[in-house]
């Protein structure tokens, strides 16, 4: 049986919000948010957060929860890497601080992918969902995907891909959920990469597990929630309580 664990990378300076998850949501913060749900779905043998912020720690810990300190990192998968290096652990889902209303049946989508892969062919998988709506398909703030027809990732941007060039074919465009799972050796390994141009030019760290000719199991899943990246975003998530 592999051992599961989720790991919450919570950094406080974010670039376009800093500070958002220790904003409230109705009476608990972002961050805390995040953590109960995430543990609430009983899917995993533990629950951490990963932070060099000692306001998010104290949140956490307060609360009666799991907080690791790290070191600064650029990006929320190295961060983790720090944290889990001394967990006893097999698989690794990393789920996004700001993504307070992450729902279970996508998390358990991710979980049975290596469940299922008798073979351990995978070693990192992430969750896609379909975009409809023209404004929110051109936005560079939702991250799109493309997939081979085995749904492995083809690439991601905050571009609009593909290119519809031919108008009179129907395309499905989809955006990248940043929730990932990793195999813990996977992980480790990912973490020790250098930034290559792609990720350094469109500040997506899953671009370097592509660039470095690695595969990424994408799964589509139909959960709506909010992600919080702007103010705007947080008012929208308060309508969700």
């Amino acid at each position: 049986m592999n051992k599961v664990i989720a790991v919450i990378p919570a950094r406080y300076n974010s670039t376009r919000f800093p500070g958002k998850l220790m904003e409230f949501l109705g009476d608990k913060t972002v961050i805390s948010t995040t953590y109960q749900n995430v543990v609430d779905t009983g899917l995993f043998d533990d629950v951490f957060v990963a932070t060099d912020c000692d306001l998010i720690f104290d949140e956490i810990s307060k609360k009666g929860g799991k907080a690791v300190m790290t070191g600064e990192h650029e990006t929320g998968s190295d961060r983790i890497a720090e944290a889990v290096q001394n967990i006893d652990c097999d698989i690794v889902i990393n789920v996004q601080g700001d993504e307070p209303f992450l729902k279970k049946e996508p998390l358990k989508q991710l979980i049975d992918v290596f469940s299922n892969d008798y073979k351990k062919e995978i070693s990192l998988a992430s969750l896609k969902i379909q975009l409809k709506d023209p404004e929110e398909i051109r936005n560079p703030n939702n991250v799109k995907v493309i997939t081979d027809n085995n749904g492995f990732a083809l690439y991601f941007s905050r571009s609009v891909i593909p290119f519809h060039r031919e108008t009179a074919f129907d395309i499905k465009y989809y955006k990248h959920i940043g929730v990932y799972a990793f195999r813990k050796e996977a992980l480790l390994e990912f973490s020790k990469l250098p930034m290559l141009p792609l990720e350094t030019s469109e500040k997506l760290e899953q671009l370097r597990y592509l660039e470095y000719g690695k595969r990424i199991r994408m799964i589509e899943t139909d959960f709506i929630g909010v992600g919080i990246d702007t103010p705007e975003d947080l008012e929208k998530a308060k309508q969700l309580i």
